[in-house]
């Protein structure tokens, strides 16, 4: 449930996760938190999700429980996104297209820099920001 908590409250597309020498691992895309949250048969069939009453259906975010990011890592099992502090709008776009993820993070050899969203990248592409 924290990792869902963090993504609400910061409003995040995706959490980067780090390894023991707090450099960029993996990715937790928010997608994958709302896999967690709702049961495989109702993923396997979103229709069923229409006939559950509105009381059960408010309790579906409690799946989440005790489960950990790290729950969440095992069934999504991608790499993260890495790309340099030089990295161009459309490398980052490229990096972030390829693996199909929100978030990227920006890291020198020896340690992390920072992350990009994919919202931020929009923003900056788009001229929004």
């Amino acid at each position: 449930m924290f990792s869902a908590r963090l993504l609400a409250g910061q409003d995040l597309s995706g959490l980067i996760v780090v390894d023991d020498e707090d450099m960029p691992c993996k990715v937790l895309p928010g997608t994958q938190v709302l896999r967690m949250a709702v049961p495989a048969y109702r993923q396997d069939d979103p229709v069923l999700a229409r006939v559950i009453d509105a009381p059960e259906a408010d309790l579906f975010p409690r799946e989440l429980g005790a489960r950990t990011v790290g729950d969440g890592l095992d069934q999504a099992d991608r790499e993260l996104p890495v790309v340099d502090g030089d990295a161009t709008a459309l490398e980052i776009a490229s990096v972030m297209a390829a693996s199909s993820s929100p978030v990227a993070a920006v890291a020198a050899e020896d340690r992390m820099l920072g992350a990009i969203t994919l919202d931020a990248l929009l923003d900056r592409m788009l001229d929004l920001g």
